[in-house]
């Protein structure tokens, strides 16, 4: 799909293999009718706006439980926006992936309904576990809200990466797929972050750019995703050994990002 057309993109939706009822809404209330809406926000940011090139779409299943373990950068999270609608746009049949998000965005008036209503939750782990039970297709950022903290300088950099993620595809026996976001760093050019005024909005941090508000630029961001990882235990490895596991995912990401560093240079 080349240009926006809005009959495809409620005939994508249709195609979402969710198990809606006769209203329009699955189990989670996620709503057909706020999809819709939503992917064409999305999209005209996806298409149009960011330019955004996605490479390795294919690696995602088609089918089945899945992680989607990636980058953060760019002052807030626009990857995630992009992700979203790679897995919507590009995937045949279409994907629904879902995000685990910072409990900040839930208490924001509005934006904390459509985030419910569009499938992206409360990243605590009992939400994520029971998604991947459903053979859901889950979108995991290990930096948290680190990442997006990045200054523009550190934008192609990995800050430490939780270790949950990796137990919870143990448990689960979940594929991770990394994959790295290039161009963020660009879009919003962070170079300081407000902490304290942030504390007073309830938000982590307030982005600040050389045009002081943080407005992404209409600059060509990339996708990028890489061969599925399978990890063998039970999640409850020691620490030491969950470490390597995280380790090798870390190294999957960074390996990407150099790869989309040239792609898009």
């Amino acid at each position: 799909m080349t240009q926006l057309d809005f009959a495809d993109i409620q005939a994508r939706v249709d195609r979402l293999e969710l198990p809606f009822g006769p209203l329009g809404v699955d189990p989670y209330g996620i709503s057909k009718r706020h999809l819709a809406r939503g992917f064409r926000v999305l999209g005209a940011f996806y298409k149009h706006y960011f330019r955004t090139r996605v490479r390795g779409i294919e690696r995602i299943p088609q089918r089945g439980r899945a992680m989607l373990v990636g980058n953060h950068s760019g002052g807030f999270a626009v990857d995630a926006g992009m992700a979203l609608a790679a897995a919507f746009f590009e995937m045949d049949p279409p994907r629904l992936a879902q995000g685990m998000a910072e409990k900040f965005i839930h208490r924001t008036p509005i934006f904390g309904s459509w985030a419910c209503r569009t499938g992206q939750f409360t990243g605590l782990p009992e939400h994520a576990e029971r998604l991947l039970e459903d053979e859901r297709l889950l979108l995991v950022f290990p930096e948290g809200s680190r990442g997006t903290a990045k200054l523009y300088r550190e934008r192609h950099s990995l800050v430490d990466f939780g270790t949950g993620f990796v137990r919870l595809a143990l448990k689960t026996k979940a594929p991770i797929v990394p994959f790295a976001f290039v161009g963020g760093g660009e879009a919003v050019p962070t170079i300081a972050n407000l902490y304290a005024l942030g504390k007073l909005l309830g938000v982590p941090y307030i982005p600040v750019t050389p045009y002081l508000l943080p407005i992404p630029l209409p600059v060509q961001v990339g996708l990028y995703f890489g061969a599925p990882l399978r990890f063998l235990g039970t999640g409850n490895e020691d620490d030491a050994h969950i470490a390597m596991m995280v380790d090798e995912v870390k190294q999957a990401i960074g390996h990407l990002l150099e790869q989309g560093r040239t792609d898009l240079a």
